[in-house]
């Protein structure tokens, strides 16, 4: 979809991450995209067809996604569109400016973005608070502190000027959750880089012997945290200013569990039971 700032014409293009048939946003700013579809068979033993587009074509990490989840989404927006602004939401979760009766008529649309198109260079989730856990403690409790560390560990080697950053963030008791966005294209295009190289390296050095397949995709979960701490560095360092970020409300197309959500969280916290499942 596309609008004008000035003479200049500003697309915007949101992918979909998907892994199976779901019903899908209308407004034709979204690409519905099956994620981790290589080598996926349907019940007829021929390649998966949900109808969406694949994230095994062009250049792609799809083979990846087990453990990178929404990631490999990420990824092919990354190398395969070109629009001025690039976006990535969830089936099951989307971005809001207006909630409405019916659910699915809340979802943003081109039309609420376009009064911010060429303003706003980042579009964000509303923050996700904790209260009463840091990001670092959560994530501790949840799943596995070493491979937050082993985080750290790579920007000190190859980014050292986020590390005041990450260490920053990490304290916080809140965070911009969901690996979701829409950002003009060059810092997509500068965080993507950014953080494909922190994981690519990350998953050399963990040894995920014995992990669960659940906490295998602890890639996805490390870079929910360090989208956080490339947001602060840019804040910090000017190159991106307060008032071009957007926090935009997000929205779950189904019902939180949220007494089997806190059930987990207080065995996490309190026993040292690991999340074995989303919620």
């Amino acid at each position: 979809m596309r609008c004008s700032e000035g003479d200049r014409k500003l697309s915007v293009q949101i992918i979909v991450a998907a892994h199976r048939k779901y019903r899908m946003p209308t407004d034709s700013i979204y690409i519905p995209l099956h994620v981790g579809a290589k080598g996926k068979k349907g019940e007829d033993s021929k390649p998966l067809d949900l109808g969406y587009v694949k994230d095994d074509t062009g250049d792609n990490i799809s083979e990846l996604n087990s453990a990178f989840c929404e990631l490999t989404g990420l990824y092919w927006a990354w190398k395969n569109i070109e629009a001025d602004y690039i976006g990535l939401v969830h089936y099951r979760r989307h971005f809001s400016m207006e909630r409405k009766r019916n659910i699915w008529d809340s979802v943003l649309t081109y039309e609420q973005l376009k009064p911010y198109l060429g303003k706003i260079k980042i579009f964000i989730p509303n923050k996700r608070k904790y209260y009463i856990e840091t990001l670092y403690s959560h994530y501790e409790h949840t799943h596995y502190a070493e491979h937050l560390d082993e985080t750290r560990k790579i920007m000190v080697q190859k980014y050292p000027q986020y590390v005041d950053s990450y260490d920053r963030v990490v304290r916080h008791t809140y965070g911009y959750m969901f690996n979701m966005m829409i950002m003009d294209k060059k810092y997509y295009g500068d965080y993507c880089a950014w953080l494909f190289d922190i994981l690519f390296e990350l998953g050399r050095v963990v040894d995920d012997t014995g992990l669960s397949t659940f906490q295998g995709r602890y890639f996805g979960r490390i870079s929910e945290i360090i989208f956080n701490v490339w947001l602060d560095k840019k804040l910090c360092s000017g190159e991106v200013q307060k008032n071009q970020i957007m926090e935009v409300p997000c929205i779950h197309m189904e019902k939180t569990d949220w007494r089997k959500k806190g059930t987990a969280f207080f065995k996490a916290k309190l026993l040292g039971i690991k999340y074995e499942g989303s919620f």
